[in-house]
């Protein structure tokens, strides 16, 4: 998982290549929850790069993008969004792998 320094690196990884940001705070029970399954689910899919985003260090960025429930998830390659799994909801492993498999078919 790369945790981003600043924005504009964070802002590099949008433009460049095939990512999912997944935006969590320390605060979030739920993200607490999936974060230990997290380098499980980044094996499963080795060919994306995950971007841990701060939805608090970055809340203007998370406003932006309209992530306003945590854990969320967005796809994004080379610019474009593929898709999103956005909601306030507690997620499990498999709902992420699914939502995954669902948007970054080759």
């Amino acid at each position: 998982m790369i945790i981003p320094e600043n924005l504009e690196e964070l802002a590099g990884y949008v433009e460049k290549g095939k990512n999912v940001f997944f935006f969590t705070a320390d605060w979030c029970g739920d993200c607490r929850f999936i974060k230990p399954q997290m380098p499980e689910i980044e094996q499963d899919f080795s060919d994306w790069r995950f971007i841990e985003v701060d939805r608090d260090k970055y809340i203007d960025l998370a406003a932006s993008w309209s992530i306003f429930g945590i854990p969320s998830f967005v796809v994004i390659e080379d610019g474009k969004e593929l898709g999103r799994l956005v909601n306030k909801n507690r997620k499990t492993k498999q709902e992420i792998e699914d939502f995954l498999k669902s948007v970054t078919v080759d």
